[in-house]
Formats: C-alpha cells, sequence, structure tokens
C-alpha cells in the first residue's frame, strides 16, 4: 500500500477543509463583484494602476 501524500498547507497550519470550506462560501461572491458593473470598474482601474507601475 503507497503511502498517503501529505498536502502542502505552505506553512499556514491551515486544514484543506476549513480552506475548501472558505473558498466555498467566498467564491461565488468574489466571482459575482468581478461580473458586476462595480467590479469590472475597480479591476480596471487597478489594471492602469498596475501598467504605471511596470
Amino acid at each position: 500500500m503507497a503511502p498517503k501524500k501529505k498536502v502542502n498547507d505552505y506553512g499556514t497550519g491551515i486544514p484543506k477543509s476549513a480552506v475548501d470550506a472558505l473558498a466555498h462560501v467566498l467564491l461565488p461572491e468574489i466571482q459575482a463583484f468581478f461580473e458586476s458593473e462595480e467590479g469590472q470598474r475597480e479591476y480596471a482601474e487597478w489594471k492602469a494602476r498596475q501598467k504605471k507601475t511596470a
């Protein structure tokens, strides 16, 4: 039997189940924001600022 692969938590110590639960709640909200008019405007402003600093 192969040993169980260790999940990398990137040093956070946060269990994968907790990260998954948080993602399950936040992802739809984040997607809705970026699909909204306000979200698209803020993203365009952020993108313009990034272009100036590059």
